[in-house]
């Protein structure tokens, strides 16, 4: 273990550009303090409860010194005296080779650790080149895109770009475009603005639609920045990727040949990634030459419960009520702290409870702790984060739209409820701590879950693993179609344009055009429909209009849920929470596009479950396990919410089940699936009254190691364990995507399927518990109430199957041991199948015929948000605040 308590010292960063200052004069003594050292921050957190029996391990990052370099020649002198002014002398090394390759009109991504300077990189040649372009005859000789994944960011761009560029006068004129940008303002934008920061949504929905109106920026464009571009992955990341070819398409009608600059967090392979983004070539700038504080990272595990879950299993405080007590006890510090969380109503949850802690110990605490999510309006996000940054606010619980790159300086430590499912986003979370360069504190609280409890017993894979490859796959027909459609009504599509848009492009028109969507004529294809081509599809995976959250007393608007979230986080009998005030939903209107609501108090949560049925389309590759077989390919996955828990607030108990009747949903996608024969049922010790139980169980765990190996989330992906599959016929685990034509995290878990597995029995058999539990082999989203279930079962199971895999012999595969106490587990039942569904939430209550020919079927959902309770989600509408309406 190392030593994360030893004195730490402090190195100053001189190369962010400053923000307001955070001292007030109605700040209350704890805030004016000398900064804690985080050894004093850690000690003193929870007292009275032993946190060190919580903490499994505490990494201590040592600070690093940084290397200057200058800026190219052909910077201009105005620019570096902006930048001069800042308090930034000279610029580190990679900031200046990034420069270097833009001037030299060279596209480059530059991943670099958190607060690194990346946004200096791109600005200074991006300024400099503007600024040469104003002394066109009509003062727009070039202009800029900057692209964010959230409109939190881009609005935190243009305040520091505005700052930065205010000696220059008119020169650089900087405006955000996005669906707050007020009708007024949007004219003046297209007409004037040299540096335009929007969204992918706004890009895809507003600007390329309109491209006549805007073709005198479009000539003009020289440079595009794509901000935190490693969030750019799966169905999102692919959709992103096609936008950026219409646009360079139009450019190119328009005579630009503009230069993308990219910044990413750290990440395996960012110009391979940045290529398939932009289908440019990227040159990759990873070498960091920034210096860092010391950092102390504690792993923290919250203490078993008196209580009992499903099937009596043994019960972990949840990680929200952890984090709000954390929380609290960090502000009573005057330490200034942002704690992530996984879904919108856990943020909700976390302020909630922290400011009623903190009600009792000063009046005056509890107005300085907020929460931040999407799904609020423009003119409250807008408050909170001037709020964040003037410092009145000490403590925010927020989903990952404060994640990217908001500048938010003076940040003591930051919190991290559950693993955010990626090290990538592990990293970029910890990194708004200490961002000028002091030293910081960022604790992981783990959730009842397996990846979190292997993670906090395996540090290792933590913080000696690189961080993953970003997975997108534009070529998937489901992302690739609408967009073709979008850029024939764009400008008529040719031959020429083929190669642009990849190479599923020329089998995928004479579909659309027997679908009557195009048509084609002479040379060309043409869109033949009156409605907008870009409505067809929403890229952040989204389908339909969003939902609205109404109150029905008064018919005010709360907030908006997407369409394909509904189901699961707005159906009757919902919980919903608005800042702080709790709803419960009193009907759902899908057909209008409306959840109304009224204003309640009850003392739990809910959460949806549903059930789901899966088969096989095609199968593109098999290769031998054994007797078994591993394969990966094309389903048809239909799931359907059947009923909700209400769960007590804090423990997690199930205080009931409610039915639900809601139309089924079918979704086409990729899986990844592998079978076992009755020779290895027979190796492993597996019965016919064992085998639902196993299977289930190693379903539920291998989808709870997967984020480790692919750049997904839990939710992102469902499975389905089915002891006679009708399409296989043999006892068989799928694992698919949850989105549409795939996202790519199916073809990562084959490509990856030996270690996966082998984490997945290694987390099941060194668990300590004797049946099962959630920190192993039970799903919070489990459709069959988390039964039957067998966790030796699975051990064995999986080191029969393991043992088969090509390169792997027996000794590779038996790693781990089988648990201290391990028992067979109850309740098996014989032909029981299950499923982890995709595209809902959490199933209850087993189902006839689900996807099984001998029995019940249960589900666990991919893409399901909003959840509540002891199991925090994650929300695909945090990341959505971009959305251009």
């Amino acid at each position: 273990m190392h030593d994360a308590l030893g004195p730490l010292s402090v190195v100053p960063v001189t190369h962010s550009v400053p923000m307001p200052k955070n001292l007030r004069p109605d700040r209350s003594p704890a805030d004016t303090a000398a900064r804690l050292s985080p050894q004093a921050v850690l000690d003193r957190l929870a007292p009275g409860r032993d946190p060190a029996s919580r903490i499994t391990h505490t990494e201590h990052l040592p600070p690093r010194a940084g290397r200057h370099a200058v800026w190219p020649d052909r910077i201009r002198p105005e620019i570096i005296r902006a930048v001069q002014a800042a308090g930034i002398e000279h610029p580190w090394a990679h900031q200046a080779l990034a420069a270097e390759h833009a001037l030299d009109g060279e596209s480059v991504v530059v991943s670099t650790g958190t607060a690194s300077g990346k946004s200096l990189a791109y600005l200074v040649p991006v300024l400099s080149t503007l600024l040469d372009g104003s002394e066109a005859p009509n003062g727009r000789g070039a202009t800029a895109l900057y692209l964010a994944p959230t409109k939190a960011l881009a609005a935190d761009q243009r305040r520091m770009v505005k700052e930065f560029v205010q000696p220059l006068g008119n020169a650089v004129r900087p405006a955000v475009y996005d669906g707050d940008t007020a009708v007024e303002e949007r004219e003046w934008v297209r007409q004037y603005a040299t540096y335009v920061l929007t969204n992918p949504d706004m890009l895809h929905r507003g600007i390329l639609p309109s491209h006549p109106r805007w073709s005198s920026f479009l000539r003009a464009l020289r440079y595009v920045v794509i901000d935190e571009c490693h969030t750019y992955r799966g169905v999102f990341g692919s959709h992103v990727a096609q936008v950026l070819r219409r646009l360079r398409r139009l450019c190119a009608r328009y005579g630009s040949t503009p230069v993308f600059l990219l910044a990413s967090a750290t990440a395996a392979e960012p110009a391979v990634a940045a290529r398939r983004l932009t289908g440019v070539p990227v040159h990759e700038i990873s070498d960091d030459a920034s210096p860092r504080g010391e950092l102390v990272f504690a792993l923290w595990e919250p203490p078993l419960t008196e209580l009992h879950g499903e099937k009596g299993a043994p019960v972990r405080r949840t990680a929200t009520a952890e984090t709000a007590d954390l929380l609290t006890d960090l502000v009573v510090q005057g330490v200034r702290t942002v704690a992530f969380v996984r879904s919108r109503r856990a943020a909700e949850l976390i302020s909630v409870i922290a400011q009623e802690r903190l009600a009792s110990v000063d009046r005056s605490l509890p107005g300085r702790v907020a929460a931040y999510r999407g799904g609020y309006l423009p003119e409250e996000r807008r408050a909170l984060e001037r709020a964040l940054h003037t410092g009145e606010l000490l403590g925010l619980a927020a989903t990952t739209a404060l994640e990217l790159g908001v500048d938010v300086s003076g940040l003591d430590s930051v919190l991290i409820a559950g693993y955010p499912g990626t090290r990538a986003s592990l990293w970029q979370q910890a990194g708004r701590a200490g961002r000028t360069g002091q030293g910081a504190l960022a604790v992981l609280v783990a959730r009842d879950d397996p990846l979190d409890t292997y993670l906090v017993h395996h540090p290792e894979a933590v913080f000696q693993q690189p961080v993953e490859s970003t997975v997108l796959d534009p070529d998937n027909p489901y992302v690739l179609a609408p967009h073709l459609c979008a850029a024939a009504e764009e400008m008529p599509l040719t031959d020429d344009d083929l190669p642009l848009f990849g190479p599923a492009t020329e089998e995928l028109l004479p579909q659309l055009e027997a679908a009557r969507l195009l048509r084609r004529r002479t040379k060309a294809w043409h869109w033949t429909r009156r409605e907008r081509a870009a409505d067809l599809t929403g890229i952040r995976g989204e389908s339909g209009d969003p939902v609205q959250i109404v109150e029905a007393g008064t018919g005010r608007l709360l907030g908006t849920v997407d369409a394909s979230a509904a189901h699961t986080t707005v159906h009757e009998g919902a919980v919903h929470l608005h800042q702080g005030r709790t709803y419960v939903v009193r009907e759902l209107d899908l057909e209008g596009g409306a959840a109304l609501v009224e204003a309640a108090e009850p003392p739990y949560t809910t959460m949806a479950r549903d059930t789901t049925a899966i088969s096989i389309l095609d199968t593109d590759t098999e290769v031998p396990w054994g007797d078994g077989r591993l394969c990966y390919g094309s389903v048809e996955v239909t799931n359907q919410v059947v009923s909700f828990l209400r769960r007590r607030v804090i423990t997690g108990e199930v205080l009931g089940e409610t039915k639900l009747d809601l139309p089924p949903r079918t979704l086409r996608t990729r899986a990844v699936w592998w079978t076992v024969t009755e020779d290895q049922l027979d190796a492993a010790r597996v019965n016919p009254e064992q085998l639902g139980g196993a299977l289930h169980a190693a379903e539920h765990a291998s989808i709870g190691i997967l984020p480790l190996f692919a750049t997904c989330d839990r939710w992102d992906i469902g499975g389905v364990s089915i002891p006679l599959h009708p399409d296989t016929l043999l006892p068989t685990v799928f694992v698919y995507d949850g989105h549409p034509g795939g996202a790519g995290f199916a073809e990562r878990a084959f490509h990856t399927a030996r270690e996966w597995l082998t984490a997945t029995r290694e987390a099941i058999a060194s668990c300590e518990c004797d049946a099962g539990c959630p920190s192993c082999i039970q799903s919070p989203k489990c459709g069959n109430g988390n039964d039957p279930l067998h966790k030796r079962g699975a051990v064995r199971l999986l080191t029969v199957l393991l043992r088969g895999a090509e390169g792997m012999d027996a000794t590779d595969a038996m790693v781990g041991t089988e648990g201290a106490g391990s028992t067979e587990s109850a309740g098996s039942t014989e032909g029981a199948g299950s499923t982890e569904g995709a595209g809902s939430t959490e199933g209850a209550g087993s189902t006839e015929g689900a996807g099984s020919t001998e029995g019940a079927g249960s589900t666990e959902g991919a893409g399901s948000r909003e959840v509540a309770g002891s199991r925090e989600v994650a929300d695909a509408a945090d990341a959505a605040d971009a959305s251009s309406g």
